[in-house]
């Protein structure tokens, strides 16, 4: 029943994406899309793109396909995607026959890009066309390639099997079918463990277990044979790195010259030489050896968490060099986690202590980071301004963690309607990730270390964990506030939009949106000094026609400028190199006259200014409460008499908060501002006497006594004398309130709050 609601769910999610998207995307790419992010949540592939190719013969018959795919850096591995989807109403079985077809369709395209010159078949604007051309040209794929994933994506069930590796011109080549089941494990843990039995590879491992008991690990000393090693990371290959340090800790994959050369030249010495590796498992079996003794038979969730590099140097050493490692042993330190509901957290305390060497803990990286936990506080207490033809308020759902949009709504939505509610709160297409987070603002900044850019669009080309890292170094705030939330989800907005004026096949701009949507909003941000109004954008939940129709002829810009000027074509490559970001960066490729509108002044800070918000939220307060609970109660009564029952309920619920002492929202403080404003005029008589006001305000009739005292007004008057935010009209009026008025009335306290808000945005502080 479980996954015939998972399958369910994930079909419709796929058909109400499609539908919010509206850039031509089909539900086979976005169901591509969708097992890529969680194969990449898993580690079992990274910084891996959606690229469509299908060639077909004279009959129509495929030829060759493949629907995304995933180079390393150091080409050392090659993921290829091919997705066989049909999206039905009901849960079908997938055949041999289909996935031995799909594995061969990805095979060819694997040959024919690497030996038969598919590169001049291809034209440049094609989704592969890099792809192919770096398979075809560049040296070091030749020299480092070592690995061909093909992963047969469906939305069946496989129950069969399927040859699993073939040897292709010296290219080891494997082969998986990622089925529902698959998918139905990943959502709900992230990923599926390992296990291992290790007579499979070799033989069984001796080992000497610790004699300290403790009820949280147990550690065994274990000699693992290299040529046992090298098979089981043949097959698993980074999947063995544990999740949280993959790619972002030691492990790059680089042959280390020095292991190597032991490896070569003195095997016998690696023992001696080398430091050794350190694993963990969740669950291990323990035999007796024929000659005394005891040996590790099985294990699970068998994971490096340190050792990356030495692993990827022996296998490399083997499998390219020919090298004879029958002599190499490893010393292994193999923690086993006893205790299971602490299992993530000590994994990661032992890498993280096993690599110390390196800037970033494991702890950083983890859902649990602190600006994890406050963005997604945030991103629940935050709610939208109804935008036009809709009054149906919604929020951004913040996923610091995989599958927490989908959990939430089975346990708000136990019945379809509450689903239904939930989901009109809280839109799938509002829902954003960390990764995606990180790619959003990394795409609007650049930042420096020393001469290098550490932060920029080029950077975000590179894949989302390399982005990531880069956001976590560099751009991720310390103390994320209301502003910075705010500021966050318009260059959402800005980039989800740009991708969708991009477009799909054949409906596009070209095939380059992984590249082009960041370089264009890089661009535009640094031609127009940061000045674009990301306020403006929240407020409005959407971009100006005029920003739009720039994007789009900007967009095709660049999308020419890199294929143009990118060294031997090879424009993902260029584009991921420093020189391809400042050549861009420099170029004057349109007048931005078309979007002054959508421009400020100058630069907003988006730092949050903790004083001056809450001296903002206690002045907002603070007008609301100069009428007692039963002045609201009239209020409630006067618009339920009228019928309009959204007033009504809203002041209905400032009376019963301020009865009881209980805290008012954002949004409810907003709205009963805006209802004394439409009381003062149009219903002024309802508007009790100065004696039946709240007791608790009576005395702040001056600007002297109230939050925004004499003192702030003055700092308010110096800084408008240079920034020029507001108009004429109402900088005459705040110099008015300031110099002539001693008492100070309700409309001229909500002028001075309007004007105080303006300010802060614009970056004023006056502590």
């Amino acid at each position: 029943m479980k996954i015939q609601e998972f399958y369910k769910e994930l079909i419709q999610d796929i058909k109400t994406q499609q539908v919010s998207e509206d850039d031509g995307a089909k539900q086979e790419q976005i169901f591509t899309e969708y097992v890529i992010d969680l194969l990449t949540d898993s580690g079992e592939t990274e910084n891996a793109r959606t690229a469509f190719s299908l060639k077909e013969d004279s009959l129509g018959r495929p030829m060759h396909k493949i629907n995304g795919y995933s180079l390393s850096e150091n080409y050392e591995t090659l993921d290829l995607f091919i997705t066989n989807f049909k999206g039905l109403d009901q849960i079908r079985v997938l055949t041999k026959q289909e996935a031995e077809s799909a594995g061969k369709q990805a095979e060819r395209f694997f040959k024919n890009a690497i030996f038969k010159e598919y590169i001049n078949e291809l034209d440049e604007s094609s989704e592969v066309f890099d792809l192919a051309h770096t398979l075809a040209d560049v040296p070091e794929v030749k020299e480092f390639l070592t690995r061909i994933n093909i992963y047969i994506l469906t939305d069946g069930i496989f129950k069969s099997d399927i040859q699993y590796t073939r040897d292709i011109n010296n290219y080891p080549l494997y082969i998986r079918v990622i089925d529902l089941e698959y998918l139905f494990n990943l959502s709900d843990d992230t990923r599926v463990p390992i296990e291992i039995n290790f007579k499979q590879y070799g033989s069984i491992l001796p080992c000497l277990k610790c004699p300290v008991e403790n009820e949280e690990y147990e550690t065994f000393l274990v000699l693992l044979p290299g040529m046992t090693l090298a098979l089981i990371y043949e097959e698993y290959g980074a999947r063995l790195l544990e999740q949280n340090v993959r790619s972002f800790l030691q492990f790059t994959g680089k042959i280390n010259k020095g292991i190597r050369k032991t490896i070569k030249e003195e095997p016998v010495m690696f023992l001696a030489f080398n430091n050794g590796i350190a694993v963990t498992a969740e669950e291990i079996e323990v035999v007796d050896c024929d000659h005394g003794g005891k040996a590790i038979k099985w294990a699970k969730d068998f994971q490096i968490v340190n050792g990356g590099q030495t692993t990827a140097s022996i296998y490399h050493t083997w499998k390219k060099d020919k090298a004879d490692i029958s002599d190499i042993y490893i010393q292994t330190k193999l923690t086993l986690i006893k205790n299971r509901e602490n299992l993530n957290d000590i994994v990661n305390r032992i890498a993280e202590c096993a690599n110390t060497q390196n800037k970033v803990s494991t702890s950083d990286l983890s859902s649990n980071n602190p600006f994890h936990i406050a963005f997604e506080k945030l991103s629940r207490a935050i709610w939208t301004t109804p935008v036009k033809g809709n009054n149906q308020q919604t929020r951004w759902f913040y996923e610091r963690a995989r599958g927490q949009y989908r959990n939430t709504r089975n346990k708000e939505g136990y019945t379809q309607a509450r689903k239904k509610a939930f989901e009109l709160k809280n839109p799938r297409n509002q829902m954003i990730t960390k990764v995606n987070l990180a790619k959003y603002i990394n795409s609007c900044v650049e930042i420096y270390k020393g001469k290098k850019t550490v932060v920029a669009p080029n950077i975000v080309v590179r894949g989302s964990q390399k982005n990531y890292l880069a956001f976590l170094l560099y751009n991720m705030s310390k103390n994320p506030g209301k502003k910075f939330f705010e500021i966050s989800i318009a260059k959402a907005i800005l980039f989800s939009t740009a991708e969708k004026i991009y477009g799909r096949k054949p409906n596009s701009i070209g095939e380059m949106r992984y590249i082009t949507v960041p370089y264009s909003i890089g661009w535009l941000n640094y031609q127009t000094k940061h000045r674009i109004d990301f306020i403006g954008i929240w407020q409005k939940q959407s971009i100006s026609d005029s920003m739009k129709s720039l994007l789009y002829s900007l967009m095709a810009l660049i999308d020419t400028y890199i294929i143009d000027k990118a060294p031997g074509a090879l424009y993902g490559e260029w584009a991921k190199k420093e020189e391809c970001w400042l050549r861009i960066r420099s170029e004057k490729f349109l007048n931005l006259d078309t979007i002054s509108e959508d421009l400020l002044e100058f630069a907003v800070s988006e730092d949050t200014d903790e004083e001056l918000e809450k001296l903002i939220e206690e002045e907002r307060l603070r007008q609301l409460k100069i009428y007692s609970h039963s002045i609201w109660s009239e209020f409630h009564l006067f618009f339920e008499t009228r019928g309009e029952e959204y007033k009504s309920r809203t002041c209905f619920n400032i009376a019963r908060k301020l009865r009881t002492f209980s805290l008012l929202t954002d949004f409810e403080v907003q709205s009963g501002l805006n209802i004394l404003s439409h009381i003062h005029e149009n219903e002024p008589q309802l508007l009790p006497k100065e004696t039946d006001k709240s007791t608790e305000d009576e005395k702040d009739k001056t600007i002297s006594s109230t939050s925004i005292n004499s003192s702030i007004l003055k700092k308010m008057i110096d800084w408008e004398q240079n920034a020029h935010i507001l108009s004429d009209i109402k900088r005459n009026k705040l110099y008015y309130i300031s110099t002539e008025l001693e008492v100070i009335d309700y409309h001229h306290r909500i002028f001075l709050l309007e004007c105080l808000s303006k300010m802060k945005e614009h970056g004023f502080t006056p502590f």
